[in-house]
């Protein structure tokens, strides 16, 4: 495909974000940490007005409104505040993927979204330095109907546009005209032959990158199962084309991690004593968490366990998982209903484990409690917020005098 003709150079790469919306995240379940990347060959560029192919025997092509930025000017190691003085232009994109190809690909994309004419862009520029990067729109439509609509501002975005470029350019040089595709919100899904897709990214009530326009054809399929893998599909890569499970004709997940109340019932009614010799008898006699007791007198608790692990303290350890929404906060954070916290704190007493912040999010959450074989923060006031907690009891201090906050579950 020809590079299109209103691109100012050659881009030597494209580089596309995995998820970087929050309206995504929360519509796959999956919040990233950091922002994580693939590579797009130049040679799916393609402008507006075109096609899109998709071979026949396949069914899942999807759209994928994004905002792309061109570089001007090249960046290595530059630093988050400079990192926007690098993007000379601003203009819509369609990262559009082949789901067929996506399970094989595992991560890399390289067939799903590495065809012929599968990244078309523009049709006009926006001068970057002209606008707040914090203050754009993109909007896509199928067929008239719009099917996506989010901002960039700090709300919508979990990481700014700026941040992407300065990320990159620790690992390698971006060069003028490369191109950086910044992640699709909520409502890509499915496109069949004769869809017309239509993209744009404006400041509202100002400049706009005009209407990107995409129509799907189809063409006779010319996949060699002696060179290579045929496309193939699975329940995963329908629920992720079309968005979620509903839209892909899809019935809910059973959840098996949700505790059946009848056998909630027998477990809160069961002694202690009788569990731990039904668990002896079938041979697991070292299974307990020692030297903890309940903040509350006669407390019991019932649930499956979330797991959280922290490992002994390090500088450098905690600089990287410490901060942000480091394991912990995410525990905390993602805990449902009648599941219990369960943290290894490697049986040490001198540091906290949680504190009421953390304790009232559990509880906003319907946990049935914690379990910690180390100590609790704010001991007094976790107790009056009432989520039931086992612990050895209370210390001042938290992460980062004795903790890491490592993996889960």
């Amino acid at each position: 495909m020809a590079v299109p003709s209103f691109l100012p150079d050659f881009p030597g790469k494209m580089i596309a974000v995995h998820v970087a919306f929050e309206s995504r995240a929360a519509q796959r379940g999956r919040r990233p940490k950091y922002p994580s990347y693939f590579i797009k060959a130049t040679s799916t560029l393609a402008e507006s007005g075109g096609v899109v192919e998709r071979p026949a025997g396949t069914e899942l092509l999807a759209f994928e409104g994004e905002v792309a930025l061109i570089i001007g000017k090249p960046a290595r190691n530059v630093p988050l505040e400079n990192a926007w003085d690098h993007v000379a232009y601003v203009t819509a994109s369609n990262d559009i993927g082949l789901y067929d190809y996506r399970a094989q690909d595992k991560g890399s994309n390289t067939r799903s979204k590495s065809r012929d004419g599968y990244t078309p862009i523009g049709p006009d520029l926006i001068d970057a330095q002209t606008i707040d990067p914090k203050g754009l729109r993109l909007r896509t439509w199928v067929n008239g109907e719009i099917v996506q609509e989010d901002g960039t501002s700090d709300e919508d975005l979990i990481f700014p546009l700026a941040q992407f470029v300065a990320d990159l350019s620790q690992h390698m040089t971006l060069e003028t005209g490369d191109i950086i595709l910044t992640g699709t919100p909520a409502g890509s899904t499915v496109i069949v032959p004769g869809d017309v897709v239509e993209v744009e990214v404006d400041v509202p009530g100002g400049v706009t990158s005009g209407r990107l326009k995409t129509t799907v054809t189809e063409i006779e399929a010319s996949f060699d199962p002696a060179v290579g893998q045929l496309p193939n599909v699975d329940d995963k890569q329908r629920e992720d084309a079309f968005g979620d499970r509903e839209s892909a004709g899809l019935p809910p997940v059973e959840d098996k991690q949700k505790l059946p109340s009848a056998l909630k019932a027998k477990l809160q009614a069961a002694p202690t004593a009788g569990l731990s010799a039904q668990l002896r008898n079938r041979g697991n006699v070292d299974c307990f968490i020692e030297r903890v007791f309940p903040q509350t007198t006669g407390t019991k608790l019932v649930g499956v366990a979330r797991t959280l692990r922290f490992i002994p303290f390090r500088a450098d350890l905690f600089q990287s998982h410490g901060g942000g929404l480091n394991e912990q906060k995410a525990v905390f954070d993602s805990v449902r209903e009648d599941e219990v916290i369960v943290i290894e704190a490697r049986g040490t007493r001198e540091a906290g484990t949680l504190g009421d912040i953390l304790a009232l999010r559990a509880q906003a959450n319907k946990a049935a409690g914690v379990v910690t074989d180390g100590a609790v923060r704010d001991y007094e006031e976790v107790k009056r917020i009432g989520l039931p907690v086992f612990s050895q009891g209370p210390h001042p201090s938290v992460l980062g005098r004795k903790h890491v906050p490592w993996d889960s579950d």
